[in-house]
């Protein structure tokens, strides 16, 4: 029998047999199977590799190695693994608000996180310097999606149309009116108008309104049109630019039906 003093070079050698089949993640049950270790063992094995820095403890007992070229930055990034991370979990899922936008393009104001929509709370995950916060949404299946490749494989993405109704659905995840406007700018260049209309048709009329205003504030009055289709079949009143937000201004554009409570400046 091989004692656990070697094992930790075994367990470096299974993770570099991963990344040479293009896998950057393992269960723990995965490396015991593999390795035909303990679980003693398998724990200080894991622990040893994670103080160099080659491999990292996304949650318990998932795992992902870290390739040389992350390590001094601090870890794989979360694109790298999120799909079986999510597939582990048995939870459906995109990446979607500003994270789906940098990935279409409109990286102008890309976060520090992956944002992650699910349907069911989790808590953020910290792994090495990159974080992953989860959003929830019951209707998950309704979100269009597409696949992104990443070098471990594909990833599910919102798309860009889903991606622009999403940033009024989730205001201060996305970082407010002026970053959401911001953001606007760069993904209306990869909007198309009548795959946007099919997603507003069953988006309720108030981020539709929003929506519809800001793309019109940002130059993007092309997609509009769609919009204000769909505002005409449902019930839509005057509703407030910014939720919850108290303002003296009374000024209102009667094209959207909102109350303009907060002036929107694009970074661009």
């Amino acid at each position: 029998m091989v004692s656990e003093r070697v094992r930790p070079r075994s367990f470096a050698r299974f993770t570099e047999d991963l990344q040479g089949h293009g896998h950057y993640t393992f269960t723990k049950q995965e490396a015991i199977t593999s390795l035909h270790i303990s679980d003693n063992a398998f724990h200080k094995a894991a622990h040893r590799l994670i103080r160099e820095k080659s491999v990292i403890r996304v949650v318990n007992e998932f795992y992902a190695v870290v390739p040389a070229e992350y390590r001094a930055s601090g870890g794989l990034p979360a694109t790298h693994y999120i799909d079986a991370l999510m597939k582990f979990r048995q939870q459906p899922y995109y990446v979607g608000v500003l994270s789906a936008a940098a990935l279409h393009g409109a990286a102008h104001q890309a976060t520090q996180e992956l944002q992650v929509v699910t349907t069911k709370p989790m808590p953020m995950i910290r792994a090495g310097r990159t974080r992953i916060r989860f959003l929830t949404k019951h209707r998950l299946a309704e979100t269009p999606v597409q696949p992104v490749k990443t070098p471990s494989g594909y990833i599910q993405v919102s798309t860009p149309e889903a991606t622009a109704i999403d940033l009024l659905l989730y205001p201060r995840i996305a970082g407010g009116l002026n970053n959401i406007a911001t953001v606007l700018t760069e993904l209306s260049e990869v909007i198309d108008p009548e795959k946007l209309a099919r997603i507003a048709a069953s988006t309720k009329a108030s981020y539709i309104q929003r929506l519809g205003y800001l793309m019109d504030q940002v130059g993007a009055e092309k997609l509009t049109g769609s919009l204000t289709r769909c505002l005409k079949k449902q019930r839509w009143d005057y509703i407030p630019l910014r939720p919850g937000w108290k303002s003296s201004s009374i000024k209102r554009d009667s094209k959207w039906r909102v109350i303009v409570n907060e002036i929107v400046e694009a970074d661009i």
